[in-house]
């Protein structure tokens, strides 16, 4: 790489200079303000840039998407089946199933609009939004860092079963929560499939029409992935006449 090449991957704010040929996470909580203008420049190259100088951290920031349908989809099955066996008839656990999915969409959106969109200048707050989604807008070619780290959902995973327990018997909750798990590994194969994949037909077309929109154009609204259910409900949807420039 050139050193005007370089030059030209790097942005100076509130005199520090964010130097993409380091590791990146404990430099951009030093933009402060400037971050959340930084990290909606994207740099769109498929090669993921360093997040940290410990080999063994920065072996968990990456994850090849495969390896979400592998290690998910039997945890779906055993709790679906844990259902059948407490009982429940075929189209009733369809339904669990089902609602599990539809009840993962919202929280889909409402945590990439709330959480994952958040605004912060403080240095840690700067440093933990470029960890769970900032990363992504910077470099949202980035093929390793598309979907969630195994290790960091198995952790998340035991909030949302005592979650669900709180609202559904113990019977259902496997089900209803093996659901909203199908819905994960629908979304994050889907989200990966947006960015790398070429689809042929009209509705993944306009599906990631609708995804690159969000990135390179109108990154305030546009939070669904899996569809664009409930940023019509709720207001977000992007102007079509954008989207349709894509």
């Amino acid at each position: 790489m050139s050193s005007a090449t370089q030059r030209s991957f790097k942005m100076v704010a509130q005199e520090f200079t964010v130097d993409l040929d380091k590791p990146l996470v404990f430099q951009v909580g030093h933009l402060g303000e400037a971050y959340e203008e930084w990290v909606h420049q994207p740099i769109v190259s498929r090669e993921g840039p360093r997040f940290f100088e410990n080999e063994f951290v920065e072996s968990l920031t990456r994850t090849v998407w495969w390896a979400i349908p592998s290690i998910w989809l039997p945890v779906v099955c055993y709790c679906v089946l844990k259902s059948v066996r407490m009982g429940h008839a075929l189209p009733e656990i369809a339904l669990m199933v089902v609602s599990g999915i539809f009840i993962w969409t919202l929280l889909e959106y409402t945590l990439h609009r709330f959480l994952f969109h958040i605004k912060t200048k403080s240095y840690w707050g700067n440093t933990l939004h470029y960890l769970l989604h900032g990363c992504h807008h910077k470099h949202p070619m980035d093929g390793l860092r598309l979907v969630f780290p195994p290790a960091a959902t198995a952790i998340l995973l035991v909030p949302f079963w005592n979650m669900v327990l709180l609202f559904a018997s113990p019977s259902i909750t496997p089900a209803l929560f093996g659901g909203g798990l199908l819905g994960y590994v629908m979304y994050d194969c889907t989200h990966y499939y947006l960015h790398h994949g070429h689809p042929g037909n009209d509705v993944p077309k306009n599906l990631k029409k609708y995804h690159m929109n969000h990135h390179f154009r109108v990154q305030d609204k546009g939070f669904g992935i899996t569809s664009s259910l409930w940023d019509r409900v709720f207001g977000t949807l992007p102007p079509s006449k954008m989207a349709t420039k894509m």
